[in-house]
């Protein structure tokens, strides 16, 4: 069912979340994608060689700019916008 909603067309919603994501840096995209693909902000952190401080900077400034109330709600903006599509990362979750 999540698969089927994510493939549907969403009009003027994924117009607007697509706008949004316009404004966000890179470095706040990349970090925005590893939040969607399950990763902690530890695990975050040791990929991209920065502090846990830094990512939850990232995280936060990402939340702000999109509107979002909390990290689950990024994660399905994530989605919606298609910076993450299911199945993705799931060879390297963990158990």
């Amino acid at each position: 069912m999540i698969t089927r909603f994510l493939s549907e067309p969403h009009g003027e919603e994924t117009g607007a979340l697509l706008e949004k994501l316009s404004a966000l840096t890179p470095r706040e995209r990349e970090v925005v994608t590893l939040v969607a693909l399950g990763k902690s902000n530890q695990e975050i952190a040791a990929e991209l060689a920065v502090s846990t401080v830094t990512v939850k900077t990232h995280v936060n400034r990402a939340m702000a700019k999109l509107g979002t109330r909390d990290r689950a709600q990024l994660v399905i903006h994530a989605y919606e916008a298609g910076l993450v599509r299911p199945g993705w990362g799931t060879s390297q979750a963990s158990p």
